[in-house]
């Protein structure tokens, strides 16, 4: 599956770093450009207004200017140049901790990549966060994360085995925040979907 690694413009520490697969196609979204030179990435494409940072227009990789106005955040732009180029496999960066709005469009954008073929997720400085449809997921013990696990869709029925509080064939909802702050206390983690989709949330302790 192909890789595309997307940063966004949520501000982040000096000291978080991540690591993409060296042949990960590397998209910025606006002030997400200055996160990609922060850790030491080269990207192919920066996309935005830049209003916010007209003197660190990028040099150095393709750059797309969109308007101000418009539909689609940065990072929906980016999310749909990287399907549109076959990638599948969608990282997103710098998309969590500053606007809450642009953190719930984010988490919406995931959902967006699930309806047009992909699998994404968004990584944070302490926390990451996964959409999920109908099938069977599995995560290694985590002892410093938390596992909490959130109904998409009005309803998800979703069975669990190897956590604290186990499930089955429980039919979360998302009018009520059953499956926060659970943990992993076997070797692996078991996620069965069934129907719905569902949010999967890993925050540090």
């Amino acid at each position: 599956m192909r890789s595309c690694w997307i940063f966004g413009g949520a501000p982040v520490s000096n000291d978080f770093s991540v690591n993409p697969p060296d042949d990960a196609y590397i998209i910025a979204a606006d002030k997400g450009y200055l996160t990609v030179k922060q850790m030491g990435l080269t990207a192919n494409i920066a996309l935005g207004d830049f209003d916010s940072m007209s003197r660190d227009i990028p040099q150095d990789c393709e750059v797309i200017s969109v308007s101000a106005e418009k539909d689609d955040t940065d990072t929906m732009l980016a999310v749909k140049i990287a399907l549109t180029k076959g990638y599948t496999d969608i990282t997103i960066v710098g998309a969590l901790g500053g606007r809450l709005d642009h953190t719930f469009a984010n988490i919406q954008t995931l959902a967006y990549i699930r309806e047009h073929g992909g699998v994404g997720r968004i990584i944070g400085e302490t926390d990451t966060v996964e959409l999920l449809s109908r099938g069977s997921y599995n995560y290694p013990r985590k002892d410093d994360m938390y596992l909490s696990i959130f109904a998409y869709t009005p309803s998800a029925t979703v069975t669990t085995t190897g956590t604290k509080y186990d499930i089955t064939e429980y039919k979360l909802s998302n009018a009520f925040p059953l499956g926060v702050s659970n943990e992993i206390i076997e070797q692996e983690c078991n996620l069965n979907v069934e129907d719905g989709r569902i949010i999967v949330i890993f925050s540090k302790k």
